[in-house]
């Protein structure tokens, strides 16, 4: 997301009978890919779907947050339930992470807003993040496959 600058059309990306060919498989493949990753590593999958809609329809970025925002809560709470009646889930423990995630998305939506003014910062912002987490999970994976000195 860096290095490639698609045409951010907004909400001029919508399946219609002329663009179904085109962005359906698209869309229908990233949405495979991220729910099946969000299931097998638990993840919200809001990090892979928000630069996969940019990709495969190049939508604007503030676009596909709130996009993807949907879409996340479909498979994420598919996947929560799951984890749930599989008795996986510390609903303590839950219900205080929920409330953090309630305050700090009220706090993120109003920086959104502030850095959509300059497209360029949002994007940086977002990769930035994304880099981060994945080199955190790419480092925790190989720690946990060498094992202990």
């Amino acid at each position: 997301m860096l290095w490639l600058h698609p045409k951010g059309t907004g909400h001029d990306v919508r399946p219609t009978p002329e663009t179904a060919a085109h962005l359906l498989p698209r869309l229908l493949t990233f949405g495979l890919a991220v729910g099946l990753l969000s299931g097998f590593f638990g993840i919200g999958g809001g990090f892979l779907i928000v630069p996969g809609l940019v990709l495969a329809t190049g939508m604007a970025l503030q676009n596909a947050i709130g996009t993807s925002l949907l879409a996340v809560t479909a498979f994420g709470t598919a996947t929560a339930s799951s984890y749930a009646a599989s008795g996986l889930v510390d609903w303590r423990l839950a219900l205080f992470v929920i409330v953090g995630g309630v305050a700090g998305s009220l706090i993120g939506t109003r920086i959104n807003a502030r850095l959509a003014l300059r497209r360029h910062a949002l994007v940086v912002a977002f990769a930035s993040v994304v880099i981060t987490v994945g080199l955190y999970v790419a480092v925790s994976a190989f720690g946990q496959l060498v094992g202990p000195g």
